[in-house]
């Protein structure tokens, strides 16, 4: 059969569609995730389910009920009992990284333009999980797994459905088409919906807003050059441009024509495709073009109808110079899974299918595939290893549970990973590619990615602070020249600010990151820089008390939201001396989030807080939510216990008798309007919380005049 074959696909995707015990994780090469499907039972016999695996498909795991918990600590030395099962061999926790929907049909039409297959369990787990993903209401999709359906993501994911084998008059097929005709078909989707279409020969070039190379050939030193431009606009620009210039597309087939005819309401042939150019739906905008970005496509529109053959030439070299060494420094990963299946195509374009480029390209969509409880989706990276790991690493510190003898192993595998996991060399196309430094940075996945990450260096070398320095029986591996080097990495990504032009946007919660690793770092190392890091702190915390919106909170760009941030900022705040008692920032951050403290004890936001940059209540308390204020009121010293108790109550009380927590509403964000996920989080942010509560209410009832319910009333 071949590999694109037609598909029969029952109307239900409650059940898997293939055998869920023959799935298993491969982690190899420092952290590389992915998932193979075992045909045989002498093959499921050399390799058995684990624990890992059973739970990430949705399985019944079998760790054990436990003793129910009498206080917080016991409830986070439940938590870990059962998460520490889930720690891989090598030292990090796997997860998935998903929850956008434009990510999965990039890689199919990606995949299928260049003629690489999926195996048949693959394409059949991908249909369930687009299947699963439809809209409740209407049957199409949004940006993400929890968005309003939008012409973007229904447009996308119906021609994934087609690409996979689903039949165009299955149910999940008639009901998407109707939702995405009502909407106004394809002519209306937004600017990379256009482009993938356009690749797919299901759009015509002429309704893009031109994407030149040339712009590659400016000189470096000007301001608006392309290098200067965001790290995830810039490298899905790279390829882009190449494509564009080269006006690919895949030759005409039957499926093809179909999807000409299934993707418009209207006859394909007749639509005038130059007026289509900025025709977005109203479903999709979350920031309309500006008068200034439609000025600027007009006169590339008028230079793309008298381009010179020498100069387009010479910028689709230097584009295509730039996915090369974009490849070669990633291992080909890229940056994520949008440039990545670009580069893909523009690689196959230029060097076809017998190159080596394209062979990696096949083995590296490999690390991208995360198959769950519904299916199998496309995560926005590689993996969220170091971010993980980071943060359960200084959890168990903090609350004690790392000097735990039965805990005293899994810490020691953690540091063993983070100290792999730091990047010890600069890009192998440093200068050339526009690359900053990476020598001493973490990444937010994996080394071989090897993108500098400023959270995720001060993260990463916090952790790693934690275990060698705070515990007295892990090993010194990181080295203190290996520390510095992630300082000065640190320092060296401090935005300059010029106006409201920044080659980069500033962010509350890795200013955070950097301002805690560097407190930390400069109570070990005094002497190293010390003038540098002080005046770096002091820049940062005027950030952040600028940045403190009216109300009191912080607006989060990579979690929901003004919960997720604040917890952030008063932490980093709390290590240069500031309280609710001696600081208005923080005496206004408490105030604000208590005011949001629900009845149930617990806080809850919608992923449209970071949309509107408002406080917008979710119909539900969660966990995770509930966490981060908790932890904010405490880095704070919030003197009053009965907030704090409540909302570890409520923690507490949606805990499982085996350790575990529930998975809740989605937990993180980019772009302010596309939700992605972090299940990972409802581990370490609970069992972090609540152990760090139990020392901290006791020590509030220690004090004069303390008092604890908690304690007196119980838990449960």
């Amino acid at each position: 059969m071949s590999s694109w074959s037609p598909l029969n696909v029952g109307p239900s995707a409650d059940k898997p569609f293939t055998d869920y015990s023959r799935w298993r994780l491969l982690v190899n090469d420092g952290g590389r995730h992915t998932w193979h499907y075992l045909h045989t039972d002498e093959e499921v016999e050399r390799w058995p389910q684990n624990e890992i695996d059973r739970f990430w498909l949705g399985l019944n795991t079998t760790m054990p009920d436990l003793p129910a918990a009498k206080d917080p600590l016991e409830a986070a030395r439940n938590g870990y009992k059962y998460y520490k099962n889930l720690q891989s061999h090598d030292g990090h926790w796997p997860g998935e990284y998903g929850g956008p929907m434009f990510l999965l049909p990039g890689l199919v039409i990606g995949s299928y333009i260049t003629g690489m297959t999926f195996k048949k369990e693959e394409r059949l787990e991908m249909i369930r999980y687009l299947m699963n993903r439809a809209h409740p209401d209407d049957g199409g999709w949004g940006i993400h797994v929890e968005g309003h359906s939008t012409v973007f993501g229904t447009g996308l994911n119906y021609t994934a459905l087609r690409i996979l084998g689903v039949d165009r008059e299955h149910p999940v097929c008639v009901r998407a088409r109707a939702t995405l005709h009502k909407l106004g078909g394809c002519t209306t989707i937004p600017a990379w919906g256009k482009f993938w279409l356009s690749l797919l020969n299901c759009y015509d070039w002429a309704g893009n807003n031109p994407v030149p190379p040339e712009l590659w050939l400016l000189p470096a030193w000007l301001s608006f050059h392309p290098h200067r431009w965001w790290i995830h606009v810039r490298n899905v620009y790279i390829p882009m441009s190449y494509l564009y210039g080269v006006k690919f597309k895949m030759e005409e087939s039957d499926l093809v024509l179909s999807l000409r005819e299934e993707l418009y309401p209207e006859d394909y042939y007749s639509i005038n495709w130059p007026a289509q150019r900025n025709n977005i739906n109203k479903a999709d905008e979350y920031a309309p073009h500006t008068a200034l970005f439609n000025t600027i496509s007009v006169i590339l529109s008028s230079y793309e109808n008298c381009i010179l053959p020498p100069l387009r030439r010479a910028g689709l070299e230097r584009a295509y110079e730039l996915v090369v060494m974009e490849d070669e420094n990633t291992g080909y990963q890229t940056l994520g899974p949008v440039s990545k299946m670009f580069n893909l195509i523009a690689r196959f374009h230029a060097e076809g299918p017998e190159s080596e480029a394209y062979k990696m390209h096949s083995i590296r969509r490999q690390d991208f595939m995360w198959i769950g409880a519904e299916g199998m989706m496309m995560c926005g990276t590689n993996g969220s290893q170091l971010w993980d790991t980071g943060f359960i690493t200084q959890a168990l510190v903090e609350t004690g549970l790392a000097n735990e003898e039965e805990n005293k192993e899994s810490m020691v595998k953690a540091l063993e990973w983070l100290d792999q996991a730091q990047i010890r060399d600069n890009p192998r196309h440093y200068h050339d590619a526009y690359r900053h430094t990476t020598k001493g940075a973490w990444g937010f996945s994996t080394t071989e990615q090897g993108y500098t990450v400023s959270d995720c260096t001060g993260e990463g070398l916090k952790a790693s602070m934690y275990l060698q320095f705070d515990l007295g029986y892990t090993p010194e591996l990181i080295s203190k020249e290996r520390m510095c080097d992630a300082v000065d990495v640190m320092l060296s990504l401090q935005n300059p600010v010029v106006g409201d032009i920044m080659t980069e946007y500033c962010y509350p919660e890795c200013t955070t990151s950097v301002i805690t690793s560097l407190a930390i770092f400069r109570k070990h190392f005094p002497e190293y820089r010390k003038e540098d890091i002080d005046l770096t702190m002091k820049k940062a915390i005027k950030y952040l008390h600028e940045a403190q919106a009216p109300e009191g909170g912080w607006v989060g760009s990579w979690g929901i939201c003004f919960t997720y941030a604040t917890q952030f900022a008063t932490e980093s705040l709390s290590l240069v001396g500031e309280t609710y008692e001696n600081s208005q920032y923080l005496k206004k951050a408490c105030e604000f989030l208590l005011s949001h403290q629900r009845e149930d004890g617990g806080w809850g936001e919608s992923y449209k807080s970071c949309e509107r940059s408002a406080w917008i209540e979710h119909k539900n308390a969660q966990v995770v939510q509930t966490c981060w204020a908790v932890m904010a009121l405490m880095y704070a010293k919030y003197p009053y216990p009965e907030p704090i108790e409540k909302g570890v109550k409520l923690v507490m009380s949606r805990q499982r008798p085996d350790g575990s927590w529930p998975q809740e509403a989605i937990e993180g964000v980019f772009n302010k309007n596309c939700a992605i996920a972090y299940p990972n989080f409802k581990f370490s942010f609970p069992i972090w919380t609540l152990g760090k509560a139990h020392h901290y209410l006791a020590d509030l009832k220690s004090k004069p005049n303390g008092n604890s319910n908690g304690y007196a009333n119980g838990y449960h």
